[in-house]
């Protein structure tokens, strides 16, 4: 009765564990990878269970807990390298499963002992993570929690390449019947404890790693264009302006409004001006450099800091991002209307901080949006864009003419 209690506590923890992460996953909305291993922690606990309920000499026992674990396995795999932005080549584990359970149906069908199908059956679990290792370290990911994945994936690897050959061969033969009090039983319930608990623990600590991280880059986020909020980029800014000066690199910073918003919202709604200003946010998204800062600063208005960018660059940057706005049809927005945007740009000079570099590159805006908007203003150039200003100066009273139509 004793062993039977004591071998239900790995099964136990492990459906433990299981929830933890399902509650991790749900509460925290993470990556499908930690919903993969609440659902290896599950797959794992009942093929524990099987094992320890069923008839250890019955063949369906065997091959039913073998399922289990290779299901189980497989997902551990799967998520531990889904987590680093590897993708494992699935069609290899299961190629390793059916190369193993033909082994395993051959010698079923020589001999009663099952030391070989324990020893095939492992071996297959180790190449398993064998090639989760090889995954992994293709990653360019070299945080602690990403080595200690890493050092566990690799124990795993050798634990069931090692453990089980050294077992069978020191007990020489365990008889189908004599499986639960065999000492290859007894180990491996001490073994699979410790690798569960031991697994979990790095698992849900870089889990937690991973939620804390979420956390603080979604406070830092706005949540409608998916920048970084004003406070944000203005604390970025406040630490790149220093970084710039002591490596002699050049920074600008380009400020953008899009025109005649208080229309838009007027004529078409809240909720089109909304999509409006996630539309802007996503084709600034895209089209700029991982090394430069965008963010969402007001309502309607817009920063980006080009980084290692002298002037005119930035400014056929803002150019670039203007042509292609006035290009993009608006959901809720009549057909036949294109918003635009102006745009002010200023380069970094000797001695400026934030506040003053902020405001130049306003100033700069103020006169675009002051010359006819759908411009580009410039704190040291002048103006560009002055080529589409005629159809700027038709689209003011377009709107006037559409919200007089929609109040009446």
């Amino acid at each position: 009765m004793q062993t039977q209690i004591l071998g239900l506590l790995t099964p136990l923890m492990a459906l433990l564990f299981a929830i933890t992460f399902a509650v991790f996953w749900k509460v925290g909305r993470m990556k499908r990878h930690v919903l993969g291993f609440a659902t290896g922690y599950l797959l794992f606990a009942v093929g524990y269970l099987v094992t320890h309920f069923l008839p250890a000499d019955a063949l369906y026992t065997f091959h039913t807990t073998q399922l289990f674990y290779t299901a189980s396995t497989i997902l551990f795999v799967i998520a531990s390298c889904e987590r680093v932005d590897q993708r494992v080549h699935i069609p290899t584990l299961v190629g390793i499963y059916v190369v193993s359970a033909v082994a395993m149906a051959i010698a079923i069908s020589i001999t009663n002992d099952l030391g070989a199908r324990l020893i095939l059956v492992n071996i297959g679990y180790g190449a398993m993570f064998l090639v989760c290792l090889t995954t992994l370290l293709n990653s360019e990911r070299r945080e602690v929690a990403d080595w200690a994945i890493i050092i566990l994936t690799a124990f795993q690897a050798v634990d069931f390449f090692v453990r089980p050959t050294m077992t069978v061969l020191f007990e020489q033969s365990i008889p189908a019947e004599e499986y639960r009090s065999s000492i290859y039983y007894s180990l491996i319930g001490l073994v699979l404890g410790f690798k569960s608990m031991a697994g979990a623990m790095i698992l849900m600590g870089a889990t937690a790693v991973e939620w804390t991280k979420s956390l603080r880059e979604s406070s830092e986020k706005d949540p409608l264009t998916g920048l970084h909020n004003r406070a944000s980029f203005e604390d970025k800014m406040r630490s790149l302006i220093p970084r710039a000066n002591d490596e002699g690199r050049q920074l600008s910073l380009v400020v953008a409004d899009i025109d005649h918003f208080k229309q838009v919202n007027d004529i078409w709604g809240h909720q089109a001006g909304d999509r409006a200003i996630s539309s802007f946010g996503e084709l600034i998204h895209e089209m700029v450099r991982g090394c430069d800062i965008a963010g969402r600063v007001g309502g309607e208005e817009f920063c980006i800091a080009v980084w290692n960018c002298p002037n005119e660059p930035a400014g056929r940057l803002a150019d670039r991002i203007r042509h292609a706005f006035s290009r993009i049809e608006h959901d809720g927005v009549n057909d036949d209307v294109r918003l635009t945007a102006s745009f002010g740009v200023a380069t970094l000079r000797e001695g400026e901080n934030y506040d003053r570099l902020f405001a130049r590159a306003d100033a700069a805006l103020y006169q675009a949006k002051s010359s006819g908007r759908n411009q580009v203003g410039n704190a040291e150039l002048g103006r560009r864009g002055e080529d589409d200003a005629e159809t700027v100066s038709d689209l003011s009273p377009q709107l006037t003419e559409l919200k007089s139509a929609a109040s009446s």
